[in-house]
């Protein structure tokens, strides 16, 4: 059996089970992992992770091109020097939303300013 089979058969497992940034980083992963000592648990569960992180993030691109906003933005984007009052590191820990998992409430006070 050639040394080029097995990675000819992952390759296609890998597309077949749609799992392109497996297939993408694997190799890279494996030689950064080997480089590091990280059994093959810690390894397996680096590039599930990377395949997680990825298919949310164009998750994230389908929804927002389905919604056809006219103009796209984001936090990253936003000028926080507009408004001096904000509180960026507050804006940034509600936008995690790790306070719907904690089950607390967010109630935001004070005048509303229209944007400028």
């Amino acid at each position: 059996m050639s040394t080029d089979v097995p990675e000819i058969l992952l390759s296609h497992y890998l597309k077949t089970l749609k799992l392109p940034t497996f297939q993408r980083e694997y190799q890279k992963l494996a030689r950064l992992c080997a480089t590091e000592g990280v059994d093959h648990v810690g390894y397996l569960t680096r590039l599930s992770e990377r395949e997680m992180i990825e298919r949310d993030r164009r998750k994230v691109e389908r929804r927002i091109k389905a919604a056809r906003f006219p103009v796209v933005k984001s936090l990253d984007s936003f000028d926080f020097t507009a408004i001096p009052k904000l509180n960026k590191m507050q804006v940034l820990e509600l936008a995690r939303c790790e306070w719907i998992e904690r089950r607390e409430n967010v109630i935001a006070l004070g005048p509303s300013e229209p944007a400028s």
